[in-house]
Parts: structure tokens; C-alpha cells; sequence
């Protein structure tokens, strides 16, 4: 029947998803694993601009890797797709701190280590709430009112300076936060990055760094977060695995490239160059032809059907947004060439097969000018 009593319910997020998938595999996997995946998700909450109930969601994740080379290589994916769709660093920023600078401080505030995590849930609001909207939580957490305060005070450091500072001299935090700069310097993405110990990351399986992507104007939520979870299998009854990654929705990142005024329109389909033969019988060679500019890069798309004319070809390149249609013709092809009309331009030339290749290149070298 349509309607049972069988509970059902909608994916908030992947990376769960993601460890019971690592955890059915056992051993089988070869690590570290480096995963990707653009899942649908839904969240029953208020919607503002950039928060919808229903989104499509980037996720990058590696696991099996325990150092900080993790994060670091995570950042820098985030930041080359910021720079590929035109943003840049006076653009976004991202916020990092540790898990651990905040068991750190809740060590030393005498804080008990089982109620860091649900402690940590509750400081994260804080950037949203006033501490007297969460007061009546963490008094059921056994936290005293100065105890907050002072906590809400150390994490409103903004260098790592200041926070080691702050803690232990010997602290394993700032000796990672301090690696993950060096890394960040290397990959060349040290001006998107900077120190905020106010970012906690609201997921209580966030075991050491995190962070946030967020428009440096401060208009929009969060563009994307992430951190390290290396707990995360052991609470499904797994091995403990070290694991990192992050989640990058579609909605806020839409509302910032429509800000900037820098979103692609998406009309194009990504078709450099349709090819198609005069006759039945240069099929075959239509088919070379897509094969040379396919090697050199081009996203070619070949017309199936031969009785096409060239009229209704040249129209189809037009409404797709191929900037080029070769077409193979007898006579052409007989000297050992085809016919190329660049459709930007209304402009048709012929040229060698054998010199495909080196075209292709010069129009790659137009195009990066």
C-alpha cells in the first residue's frame, strides 16, 4: 500500500552516509581515500536568503590520512573552485581553528572531556544567539555561567599568537594550526586563511580542524565548512579511521556569484565543435576528424544523421553555443582537408587534417589572452 507504518526520513547530509559506505568495505579499500559527491539534501528549518530546505551539496572527503596534509589539500580545492568562478581572496575568506584549542580551554576551565562535544554544539550558536538563550542548556550540561563567559572570552582570539598565548606551551593545537600555514604558504592560499577561534563547527562528530568559507562582506551565511572526524566510524561500531572533508552547498554560493554579478549564465553546453560529413560515406572520416580534436582537448559533438543539411547544422551550433562546425566534404576531404566555420565570427576557412591539432592549441592560447 502507499501509506505505511515504516519510518522514513530525508538526508541532511552525506558524510555519515559516506562512513557507513567506508565501514561496509572494511578492509577492501585502499587508503587514503579520496572522495567526491554532489548529493541532494533537505533540512527542515527556516528559510533565509541562502538556506533552503532543499539543496544540492559538494562534499570533498579523505580519509585515512591523520596529519594536517589532509586540510590542507581539502582548502585548496575549496579555493581553486572559488578562483574558477571568478572570486578571489579580498572576495572570501575562510575561518580555521581546532577542536582541540577548545578541549584545550575546556580542560583547563575543568570542563569534564564527554561534555565537550555537546559543549562545543552549544558555543556555535553564540555567533547567532545571546548567551542567555542558551543558558538554561548549559546548566543541564552542569556549566557554570562563568565558565561560559570565560570560554566565549579566550575563543574571541583572532591569532594564533594570542591563543597559544593563551594555552599550553607544549599545546598539539597550535603545533597543527601552525603546520597547516606552512602547507597553506605552499599551496598559495595563505591570504584566503585566517585564525578565528570563534568557529566551532555546530556537528558534534568534529574531533579536530575546522572551518568556514564566508562572504567577506558579511552579508551572506556560511558559503562552506568542514573539519576533521576521526571518530566518526567508531560511533557506527567501525575501526578508528582518520577522516576529513567538507560540505559546500549550491544556495549561498549562488547568492554571492549573483552579487558579484559573476554567475554563468549556463546557456552554453559546453560543445566546442559539432562536426558532420556531406554524404553517407564520409561518416568514417567524421569520425577520425572527432577523434583528432577529442585528443587535443576539444569537447567535440558529431551528428548521427548524415541527411542533415549544413543550414540546420550551423542553426544547431547556434542554439547549443558550439563555437565551431567542421564539416567534411568530398572535395575537401580529397586535398586532405575540412571545412571550418567559426560561428562567433560568421567567418569559414579550410584546413589541413593533419594541422587539427595545432588549431586546436591556437584557439586555447585565443582564448587565455
Amino acid at each position: 500500500p502507499f501509506f505505511t507504518r515504516r519510518s522514513v526520513s530525508l538526508r541532511p547530509e552525506m558524510t555519515p552516509s559516506l562512513a557507513r559506505m567506508v565501514m561496509a568495505k572494511k578492509g577492501a579499500l585502499a587508503l587514503p581515500l579520496k572522495w567526491f559527491s554532489i548529493p541532494q539534501c533537505w533540512r527542515y528549518e527556516r528559510m533565509t536568503r541562502g538556506r533552503r530546505r532543499e539543496h544540492f551539496q559538494w562534499n570533498m572527503d579523505i580519509w585515512g590520512v591523520d596529519g594536517v596534509e589532509a586540510e590542507a589539500e581539502l582548502l585548496s580545492a575549496m579555493v581553486k573552485f572559488f578562483e574558477n568562478v571568478g572570486l578571489t581572496s579580498a572576495d572570501v575568506g575562510i575561518k580555521i581553528n581546532s577542536r582541540l584549542v577548545i578541549a584545550e580551554v575546556l580542560t583547563s576551565l575543568g570542563v569534564p572531556e564527554e561534555k565537550f562535544a555537546a559543549t562545543c554544539v552549544l558555543v556555535d550558536k553564540l555567533e547567532k544567539v545571546a548567551l542567555e538563550d542558551i543558558q538554561e542548556d548549559l546548566e543541564k550540561l552542569g556549566l557554570a555561567r562563568d565558565v561560559v563567559e570565560r570560554l566565549t572570552f579566550i575563543l574571541a582570539n583572532k591569532s594564533i599568537e594570542a591563543m597559544e598565548a593563551a594555552l599550553s606551551p607544549t599545546s598539539e593545537a597550535i603545533s597543527q594550526l601552525r603546520k597547516l600555514w606552512v602547507l597553506a604558504e605552499a599551496y598559495g592560499i595563505s591570504d584566503w586563511i585566517f585564525f578565528d577561534a570563534s568557529v566551532v563547527r555546530g556537528l558534534a562528530y568534529y574531533t579536530g580542524i575546522v572551518y568556514e568559507a564566508f562572504d567577506r562582506k558579511g552579508e551572506l551565511r556560511a558559503i562552506a565548512g568542514g573539519g576533521r572526524y576521526d571518530k566518526l566510524l567508531e560511533t557506527f561500531g567501525g575501526e578508528p579511521t582518520p577522516a576529513a572533508g567538507f560540505g559546500f552547498g549550491d544556495a549561498v554560493i549562488v547568492e554571492l556569484l549573483k552579487e558579484r554579478n559573476i554567475l554563468p549564465s549556463f546557456e552554453s553546453s559546453g560543445i566546442d565543435t559539432v562536426i558532420f560529413a556531406m554524404s553517407d560515406s564520409l561518416y568514417p572520416q567524421v569520425i577520425q576528424v572527432a577523434s583528432i580534436l577529442r585528443k587535443a582537448g576539444q569537447s567535440v559533438d558529431v551528428i548521427l544523421d548524415s541527411n542533415k543539411k549544413a543550414k540546420w547544422v550551423f542553426k544547431y551550433g547556434d542554439r547549443i553555443g558550439a563555437q565551431n562546425v567542421v564539416i567534411v566534404g568530398p572535395d575537401e576531404w580529397a586535398k586532405g582537408e575540412v571545412s571550418i566555420k567559426r560561428l562567433s565570427e560568421g567567418t569559414q576557412v579550410s584546413t589541413k587534417v593533419s594541422e587539427l591539432e595545432a588549431w586546436t592549441v591556437s584557439l586555447k592560447a585565443k582564448r587565455s589572452d
